[in-house]
């Protein structure tokens, strides 16, 4: 299909951030703008831009995950950025968590077309349902926690940071709010145990849009009443995250 054609332009940074599975990526963008848009997951008029605005956006992350590391992806949707992270980097393990039956379909399908079942799982629920029950067995402590969403700082901070093992990091992908909404929420995400949150740029030497990262470190647990520690979860028994580069 013409949309999922990669622009000559965009060639050179897709090369950089995909390495030598840049055909795998080619395959993702067709899934994308076809079943991805059959099934709503993809607006219409985002097709022609899901080289610029979602895939290389999304794999520029890359540059500030660390190696091995065990990423959560938070409303993956479609699989943005979870996917291209895993195709971008092989050396990543990826849970994406998706509450919608019809998204989790098309991300276990699209983990399995695309041959990425070894090291990518899907995991139907919310990010708050995966703390504590049936959903909790089947998680551990992330390394790296993604979301890639409309909601503001904090609430993202409120989902995403439980999920992080301590020392473990929550990159949360924004757009030109993100300084303004690191002064308004730093104190709330303090709270939750996070610390000072940091804005990145990343993929700033490849792409003529860098992707705007807000980086947040879990420092600490935070004891929720009725729940108890919500970082003594299940995973490495030091509950501590990998070094980052």
């Amino acid at each position: 299909m013409p949309e999922a054609d990669l622009p000559e332009s965009l060639s050179p940074a897709a090369r950089v951030l995909f390495d030598g599975r840049l055909a795998l990526a080619q395959r993702y963008a067709e899934l994308l703008v076809t079943e991805g848009v059959l099934r709503g997951l993809i607006g219409p008029r985002e097709a022609p831009r899901i080289w610029d605005r979602h895939l290389l956006n999304c794999a520029a992350l890359t540059e500030i995950v660390q190696p091995d590391a065990a990423v959560v992806d938070v409303g993956s949707g479609a699989g943005l950025p979870g996917i291209a992270l895993a195709i971008a980097r092989p050396d990543l393990s990826v849970v994406l968590i998706e509450p919608l039956a019809r998204r989790t379909a098309f991300l276990a399908e699209a983990v399995a077309g695309l041959g990425l079942e070894d090291r990518v799982s899907v995991l139907r629920g919310r990010a708050e349902e995966c703390l504590s029950g049936p959903l909790a067995d089947e998680l551990s402590p992330a390394d790296v926690v993604t979301a890639r969403a409309v909601a503001p700082l904090d609430r993202l901070a409120a989902w995403c940071l439980p999920l992080a093992a301590v020392g473990g990091r929550v990159l949360a992908l924004k757009g030109g709010s993100a300084d303004a909404e690191v002064v308004t929420h730093r104190d709330a995400i303090a709270r939750l145990g996070g610390g000072t949150p940091v804005v990145r740029r990343c993929g700033e030497a490849i792409l003529e849009q860098p992707a705007t990262v807000v980086e947040i470190v879990r420092e600490r647990p935070v004891r929720r009443a009725g729940r108890g520690d919500a970082g003594t979860g299940r995973g490495r028994r030091d509950g501590t995250a990998r070094s980052h580069r």
